[in-house]
């Protein structure tokens, strides 16, 4: 499993956890985490400058995936999906579609048409705001939610 993500994590708690996670998935699964650097956003960037900076990432992203990558985008116009439905998902995608499996977190603008494009799945993590650099403890959660549900192992409990 691929997490490719548009800044860098800086916060210390969240690394920790982003660690425990990488660590509890050890045994099941290889985990590669890559970050892409993230560009100034002012609040007084016009539209079109918003846009550019939401395509430089996105190119940055893109660079990044392979052709025969399974990409599950985060999106908040996505679509919501449980635990156990991401569970079924992961192990169908790992049955019949490809054992690269890449998920990716856009940066703080949104996600430039291109990624959109390019994902094969679009996933809302939920109706509610979250930082980026959280999002990517809950991504490594639910995955690790998910392959326990698939192992039939107790965690998801």
């Amino acid at each position: 499993m691929k997490l490719i993500t548009v800044g860098k994590l800086k916060d210390k708690a969240l690394t920790a956890l982003v660690d425990e996670y990488v660590k509890r998935l050890k045994p099941y699964e290889k985990v590669e985490i890559l970050e892409v650097a993230d560009m100034m956003a002012p609040e007084s960037n016009s539209d079109a400058q918003n846009e550019q900076v939401k395509k430089i990432e996105g190119e940055r992203v893109l660079s990044k995936i392979k052709e025969n990558e399974y990409v599950i985008l985060l999106d908040l116009w996505g679509e919501s999906i449980t635990s156990e439905q991401l569970a079924a998902k992961i192990e169908k995608i790992y049955t019949y579609q490809s054992s690269n499996l890449t998920f990716v977190i856009g940066g703080s603008l949104g996600l430039s048409p291109e990624l959109v494009k390019r994902a094969d799945f679009r996933w809302k993590l939920s109706d509610c705001t979250f930082t980026h650099q959280m999002v990517r403890v809950l991504v490594l959660e639910q995955f690790y939610r998910a392959t326990m549900i698939n192992r039939h192992m107790p965690y998801h409990k």
